[in-house]
């Protein structure tokens, strides 16, 4: 049984946002503060909840609100942006149709990935070519989301400033070659909860999203205040609940940040199982490297006090190429 996760930092990010673009931001105390509490929750859980991150609590309400009304449509509307190869692996995926090591997941989604044009990336793009699919239905959808993903990319930038300073680099260490034009995947999921026949509980999921560790740099959470269904595994393998914290981000790092760091920051594995007998709506941003980048440990991380070797290199448009290619069934 999963209990609360009560370790997972809550992280007041506002200072190092107020500082993220000043070429000083390094010497002020604020964000030094800030930076001394993403390195302890990075290395220590590898999760941590952020708030003063600006965002309006009720641009986090609308976000959920109209990716359920969405949900709540007839599959023969939802399949009108159906997911498909041609598309790019962007749509809609009903339950079951995910899969993570095998086992089909428990949730129906949209999957958005920032677009690729013809040849944008060569030969390594081939497979992400595609525009985003979406919903006609509100009208609105296509302009909200699109304008939550350029808010969270900024966002995501800036903490990013301050994980870069906690690696002892400069703040602008993850721009440039390695994610100055970074790619991002957004994920609107849906997960059915506990459905009640004759008195007895019974299960319509049971694990709505398998285990599994996330792609990129940074992810950002935003879930249904009143539903716990996020599980962490904490570093003695026990699986622990992440509760939603109204009015934050729940954040991870992912595999490309493990490299960069050369293991010092662990992209932790997590899973989603919703026991509620309510629907679950979650919003997950991925904030990533520039796709065609090579990513390898920086330079202040090349070798380990501990004598680890360093990890071997990794292109992200390969790594996550290679795991949508493998994530979904029957397209």
């Amino acid at each position: 049984m999963a209990t609360d996760f009560s370790s997972i930092p809550i992280i007041d990010i506002s200072p190092l946002l107020a500082k993220a673009d000043d070429p000083k931001m390094a010497e002020d105390p604020g964000v030094l503060e800030v930076v001394k509490q993403l390195d302890k929750a990075c290395t220590e859980a590898g999760f941590f909840y952020v708030k003063g991150h600006g965002f309006p609590e009720t641009l986090l309400k609308e976000v959920r609100d109209v990716t359920r009304r969405f949900f709540e449509l007839s599959y023969e509307e939802k399949a009108k942006i159906k997911m498909t190869p041609a598309a790019g692996f962007r749509g809609y995926q009903r339950l079951g149709e995910n899969i993570t090591k095998g086992v089909p997941d428990m949730h129906e989604a949209i999957d958005c990935y920032r677009e690729v044009t013809k040849d944008m990336y060569g030969d390594l793009g081939k497979v992400m070519e595609g525009s985003n699919q979406w919903p006609q239905n509100p009208p609105t959808f296509k302009v909200l989301m699109e304008e939550y993903v350029s808010l969270c990319r900024d966002l995501a930038r800036k903490i990013m400033r301050g994980i870069a300073l906690a690696l002892g680099g400069s703040p602008n260490e993850f721009e440039g070659q390695r994610a100055g034009d970074p790619f991002w995947v957004m994920r609107l999921i849906g997960y059915p909860g506990v459905s009640s026949v004759n008195g007895t509980n019974v299960h319509k999921n049971d694990i709505g999203c398998g285990a599994h560790t996330d792609y990129g740099l940074l992810t950002l959470l935003n879930q249904d205040d009143d539903v716990n269904a996020l599980q962490v595994r904490n570093l003695s393998g026990e699986w622990i609940t992440a509760p939603p914290v109204p009015g934050t981000f729940v954040c991870n790092i992912g595999d490309m940040l493990k490299i960069y760091s050369n293991g010092l920051y662990e992209s932790t594995l997590h899973r989603v199982i919703n026991n509620n007998s309510k629907y679950r709506v979650s919003i997950v941003y991925f904030y990533e490297t520039n796709f065609d980048t090579a990513v390898e440990p920086l330079d202040t991380h090349k070798t380990r006090a501990n004598g680890n070797k360093e990890f071997k290199r990794a292109v992200y448009g390969e790594h996550l190429t290679g795991k949508v290619l493998t994530n979904f069934v029957d397209l």
